[in-house]
């Protein structure tokens, strides 16, 4: 009986229990769209995780699904559709089945990399959409109509895409309380029909291309929270309309053109958290502020706002700050006591006119997390307090003029992630020593007087390590084997001597590796092939002997070089909610371009490919297999002593920007292939022994500087103004030597017919014999900012 009414009562619970089953119409729906995508697409790790689960033969209905969200109805009402797609082209067209799901009121499809303008026909049946966001993909074209008409609409994110019309129709919808449209393409006035737009809280444009005015109508966005109009063309002032946005909390106006006096009306928001007013031609001067006591600003940016003299005191009663920038302006003076005493967070002051030693207390409140104070003229000695600054993420004081040793206390500060102490007049030969699984991942000696051996004393997982212009002598340490993740190791200008150790070539996260101007001999290794991620390549300046390995043709990332972010050499990291400390706070990487010296940016040196073997006792020919190198941007051979022709396979580098094959043993003709470099901008083929015609060609022509060809035994062309003489004809025979010519043929003639009469039963052999070779080198080519505020 107990269990009769055990069965009755699952049966009861089973027949209440509402049903898993979507509609089946929308479960089809879903089934096309995975299809469409498998047919378009590699997969993405987050692919495989959600739609894993999307099975035609589930019954249990697809409200149970991955990414799938259902009422209580169990009808669909939300997708979560992000990053599931990693291939290069994936166009808009995919989404269409997704327009058959009418019930839909909350939509991402965030980071799929879709192409194509946005079908605003199809968002059209999307009429009970509350929520979307598309942020992160390659939409291009204008917003569609259609997309305005979703009266229901409240969020709307389409940041960091290709969009560049500007939209229109925005009065119709009335209930937007978001509006992302950041890093995208428009440009001109601010449409004013955004101003109608009463519920609006959030309105970030930034990242385009606005210029203009910023409009007084701004001000009738009543209800805006968050405002952020930076990284455009805006002009003019700061419009006195804001004010009457009492709701006002985050307000970025950084890195436009605006300019004029800073309204001391901005600094009487009672709910104002962020204040950004950075990197444009704006001014405050000497005004004194006099901030409420109910100020609740944390965080304050007056980069190169005209500040001159002492910081300004008033500063000092924003009691909530907790990020201040005051780089770039003239400040000048001590460091400020006040400041030191108390200030916790993210403090910057770089590209002033400070003086005088750092106060040991700046860094006995261990809340100081940033401190950026490069570029002033700081000096004497760090204070060893600097190790009680246990928050300490970032430590950033080059290109100033402090001395003595480096504090062994910094090793305790067990949250650093970059150091940077470079450009400054430190002198030791000891260094600390840090604890293994520090996070420190980004270190900058250089430019100092440091000497001994090189260091080694580092966290395991360091990536840059830039030491170069220094005094560190004797071979390079076997420890530098220990750092399996360093992106970058850069040494240039040292007193390093020995052969190049065969143990770099098995650092294989390797990117750059710059040993430019020490005391290295011997060959270079044949496995620095191994070292697949290379893309800066610098031994020049050094007394390396024997042939360019043939085996450096493959090295994959000059051959295959990838641009993406997720391959940049420096990773930006901080607070994500107030500040991200980037490689734009790095100094530059130093390379030889064009025959000086450029700086490359961190940021970017993702985009840069360069090999340097200049200034060595290299010889030989130059191996023809170098036109694999199908990335590389900068070829540097010269000074050396280098044999042979220019390989004709030369002209397949079309990437190619700079070649310099100067001070060599060179001999032959310029290869006529070379006209094919159609990015070249500089050449140099100087003080070699090449002769002929300099090959004609749209971009060869503009290489016409005379010293790019000086001392060469017989160069002819235009870029030089040498004509190159017409090749004088073959003389014609005269009537003498023409009998002569007959009388001999025919001579010939008659003694092969008497030897055929004479000997009839003999073998007759004629054989005729050309050989015909030719050099065919043909090589298949092969062939996004991610910066999202949520609140």
């Amino acid at each position: 009986m107990a269990k009769l009414m055990s069965l009755l009562l699952f049966i009861i619970v089973l027949l209440l229990s509402p049903c898993q089953c979507c509609p089946q119409y929308q479960k089809e729906a879903l089934l096309q769209f995975k299809s469409s995508i498998v047919g378009n697409s590699t997969f993405s790790s987050a692919f495989t995780f959600i739609y894993s689960s999307w099975n035609s033969s589930d019954a249990s209905g697809c409200c149970q699904w991955e990414g799938v969200g259902c009422d209580s109805q169990q009808v669909i009402t939300s997708l979560n559709l992000n990053n599931i797609t990693s291939a290069s082209v994936v166009t808009s067209d995919v989404l269409t089945p997704l327009f058959h799901l009418k019930t839909l009121t909350f939509l991402s499809l965030v980071s799929n990399d879709i192409h194509g303008e946005i079908p605003g026909a199809g968002f059209a049946n999307l009429t009970n959409l509350v929520t979307l966001f598309m942020y992160d993909n390659r939409f291009t074209g204008s917003i569609p109509p259609q997309l305005f008409s979703l009266r229901n609409l409240k969020i709307l994110d389409l940041t960091d895409n290709l969009l560049n019309r500007n939209p229109v129709m925005l009065e119709n919808l009335t209930s937007l309380e978001r509006l992302f449209l950041a890093g995208n393409k428009f440009s001109g006035v601010i449409p004013s029909l955004l101003f109608g737009l009463k519920e609006l809280q959030f309105l970030d444009l930034s990242s385009n291309y606005f210029s203009m005015d910023i409009p007084m109508e701004i001000g009738n966005l009543s209800k805006v929270i968050l405002l952020d109009l930076g990284h455009n063309n805006f002009q003019g002032n700061i419009p006195a309309s804001i004010q009457k946005m009492e709701h006002l909390e985050f307000l970025y106006l950084q890195s436009n053109l605006l300019s004029g006096d800073i309204p001391a009306w901005l600094f009487d928001f009672n709910n104002m958290i962020q204040l950004n007013l950075g990197g444009n031609r704006l001014s405050l001067g000497n005004k004194i502020i006099r901030p409420k006591s109910s100020n609740s600003l944390m965080v304050l940016s007056l980069r190169s706002c005209n500040l001159s003299g002492e910081t300004p005191i008033w500063i000092s009663n924003l009691t909530s700050l907790i990020f201040l920038d005051l780089s770039h302006n003239n400040l000048t003076g001590n460091f400020p006591k006040w400041l030191a005493d108390k200030f916790s967070g993210f403090l910057i002051v770089s590209a002033n006119k400070f003086s005088g030693p750092l106060p040991p207390q700046l860094f006995q409140y261990d809340q100081l997390v940033v401190l950026v104070a490069s570029n002033n003229n700081f000096s004497g000695s760090l204070p060893d307090t600097i190790g009680e600054s246990a928050q300490m993420r970032v430590l950033m004081l080059s290109g100033n003029a402090f001395s003595g040793s480096i504090p062994k206390s910094i090793s305790t500060l067990s949250n650093l992630k970059l150091l940077d102490l470079s450009n400054n007049k430190f002198s030791s030969n000891e260094f600390p020593i840090f604890n293994q699984n520090s996070p420190l991942a980004y270190i900058d000696l250089s430019f100092n007087n440091l000497s001994g051996e090189v260091p080694v004393t580092f966290p395991l997982n360091v990536k840059l390590l830039q030491l170069s212009r220094n005094y560190f002598s004797g071979f390079l340490p076997q420890n530098l084997s220990n750092f399996r993740q360093l992106k970058c190791l850069d040494l240039h200008d040292n007193n390093i001597t020995g052969e190049i150790p065969e143990f770099v070539c098995h650092l294989s996260s390797l990117q750059i590796l710059n040993l430019r101007s020490n005391f290295f001999i011997g060959s270079i290794p044949m496995n620095l092939s191994n070292l697949s991620a290379l893309q800066i390549l610098d031994l020049s300046g050094n007394s390396l002997s024997g042939k360019i390995p043939k085996s450096l043709d493959s090295l994959t990332g000059m051959i295959e070089h990838d641009t993406s972010s997720s391959h940049r050499i420096i990773s930006d990291f901080g607070s994500p909610a107030l500040f991200s400390i980037d490689s734009n706070n790095l100094k530059d990487i130093e390379v030889s371009w064009k025959n000086s010296k450029l700086g490359l940016p961190c940021r970017n040196l993702q985009l840069y490919t360069f090999l340097d073997l200049s200034n060595n006792r290299l010889s030989g020919e130059i191996p023809d297999s170098f036109s694999g190198l199908k990335s590389l941007k900068s070829l540097n051979f010269s000074t050396n002593k280098l044999s042979g022709n220019i390989p004709k396979s030369f002209g397949d580098m079309q990437s190619l920007e700079s070649l310099d094959l100067s001070h060599n043993g060179i001999s032959g003709e310029i290869p006529e292939t070379l006209v094919k470099l159609l990015e070249l901008t500089y050449l140099d083929l100087s003080n070699n022994k090449l002769k002929g015609p300099i090959p004609s060609g749209p971009q060869m022509d503009r290489m016409n500087d005379p010293n790019s060809y000086a001392n060469n035994t017989g160069l002819c062309g235009m870029q030089i103004g040498v004509p190159c003489d017409n090749p004088s004809p073959e003389p014609k025979p005269t009537e003498t030597e023409s009998e002569v010519e007959e009388i001999k043929n025919w001579e010939t003639w008659f003694s092969w017919k008497m030897a055929v009469i004479g000997y009839p039963s003999g073998i007759l052999s004629t054989i005729m014999v050309m050989y015909v070779s030719g050099y065919f080198n043909i090589t298949p080519q092969r062939g996004r900012r991610l910066r999202i505020r949520r609140i």
